[in-house]
C-alpha cells in the first residue's frame, strides 16, 4: 500500500507535520503502526463464540458479524441444506423450495479512539494512549483485509478527527497519520484539565453516523462514561453492533509494592503507605466496582466489554478474547 503518496495529501491536525524519533512506550510512530499489519493477519475482532466474563452473570455478549442477503428462492435439489428449506413456499407450491443467500460483501467498521489526557498514563510498560492506538491499528488492518470499509472518530479533550467508513486504499494511511498526530499532542504539565464530557460527544457523533449494520469499536479508558453514555450506546446497538475495549494500566488495579509513595494531580499531593492492607483492599475493590459499574448497564444489551492492559502484547490479548480461550474478557 503506497503510504508516501497518501501522506502528501494528508493534512496533519493543528499543524503537526513532523515525525521525530520517540520512545515507543510513550508515543506511537507511523512505522510501528504499519508493522502491525503483519500481526493483524488472520485476526478478527468478531468472536468465534459468545463472549463471557465473570462479571456478566448468565448473559453472553454476541456480535452478528457479516449479514446474509437473500439471493433467490428456488426449487430444492438433492444435496441442498435442509435448514434453508422455505416451508411456506413448499406448502404453497406443493414442491420443496429453499432459500439461497450471499454473504454481504463488506461492512462499515467505525473506530472510536480515545487520545485524551487521561490516556497519557503508564506505570510499567507503555501508555494507555499507545495501547489504544495499537488496538485501533490492528482493527483497521483487520477490517481492510476482510474487505470491509474502515472509518474512525479519533478524539482528544478538545477536538475530533472524522474519517467516514470507506474502502479506499488511502483509508488506513489517513487513519494512522491522524492517530500519530493526536497521540503526539499529549503531554504532561499542560493547561488542559481533561474533558470527561468528550466521550459522550463522540458517542453522539457515532450515533448520527451509524445508520445500519455498522460494527463500532470503542477503544478507551472510559473516563466520563455515565448514564447518558449508556443511553447513546443502547441507541447505537439497536441497528448496529458495538464492542468496547476498556484499556487500563495495572497500577489502576493494584497498588505498587510495599513502601511510602507520594502522588500528585499536578496541584495537590499526598503521601501514603502502599503496604497497609486496608488501603490495598480498598484500592482493588474500587477498580472491581468500577468495572461492574461500566459493564452492568451494558450486559443486558449483550454489549461486550473487553479489558486490555498496557503490559501484554495487544494482539495476543485480542486473539485470546476473540478465540474464546478461557472464555474470559476481563
Amino acid at each position: 500500500m503506497p503510504f508516501a503518496s497518501c501522506s502528501n495529501r494528508f493534512r496533519w491536525p493543528d499543524g503537526v507535520t513532523s515525525q521525530k524519533p520517540v520512545d515507543s512506550r510513550v508515543y506511537i510512530d507511523l512505522p510501528g503502526l504499519i508493522a502491525l499489519r503483519h500481526e493483524a493477519r488472520g485476526l478478527s475482532f468478531l468472536p468465534r463464540a459468545a463472549l463471557r466474563s465473570p462479571h456478566s452473570g448468565r448473559h453472553a455478549s454476541r456480535l452478528r458479524g457479516r449479514g446474509l442477503d437473500l439471493e433467490e428462492l428456488r426449487q430444492y435439489y438433492p444435496g441442498d441444506d435442509i435448514r434453508r428449506m422455505d416451508w411456506k413456499a413448499t406448502i404453497r407450491t406443493g414442491k420443496p423450495h429453499v432459500r439461497t443467500y450471499t454473504e454481504e460483501r463488506d461492512r462499515p467498521v467505525l473506530l472510536l479512539v480515545d487520545q485524551r489526557i487521561s490516556m497519557f498514563f503508564g506505570s510499567r510498560h507503555k501508555m494507555k494512549s499507545v495501547t489504544a492506538a495499537e488496538i485501533s491499528a490492528l482493527a483497521a488492518w483487520s477490517a481492510i483485509s476482510s474487505e470491509d470499509r474502515i472509518g474512525a472518530l479519533i478524539f482528544n479533550d478538545d477536538s475530533v478527527f472524522e474519517l467516514r467508513p470507506q474502502q479506499n486504499p488511502s483509508a488506513v494511511p489517513r487513519l494512522l497519520h491522524a492517530l500519530v498526530a493526536y497521540n503526539r499532542r499529549l503531554k504532561v504539565g499542560g493547561s488542559n484539565p481533561g474533558n470527561d464530557a468528550q466521550l459522550n460527544g463522540v458517542l453522539l457523533k457515532a450515533e448520527k453516523l451509524c445508520t445500519h449494520d455498522f460494527f463500532v469499536i470503542l477503544v478507551s479508558d472510559l473516563k466520563g462514561l455515565d448514564k447518558t453514555s449508556v443511553k447513546r450506546i443502547k441507541r447505537i446497538v439497536r441497528h448496529n453492533d458495538i464492542m468496547i475495549l476498556h484499556v487500563f494500566d495495572p497500577l489502576e488495579k493494584h497498588l505498587p509494592p510495599k513502601g511510602r509513595y507520594v502522588v500528585s494531580d499536578g496541584q495537590l499531593q499526598m503521601e501514603f503507605d502502599a503496604g497497609a492492607k486496608d488501603i490495598q483492599k480498598r484500592f482493588s475493590d474500587h477498580f472491581v466496582n468500577r468495572v461492574h459499574d461500566l459493564s452492568d448497564p451494558l450486559k443486558k444489551h449483550l454489549v461486550p466489554v473487553i479489558q486490555v492492559d498496557t503490559v501484554h502484547p495487544v494482539e495476543d490479548q485480542i486473539r485470546r478474547a476473540m478465540s474464546g480461550r478461557s472464555g474470559r474478557t476481563r
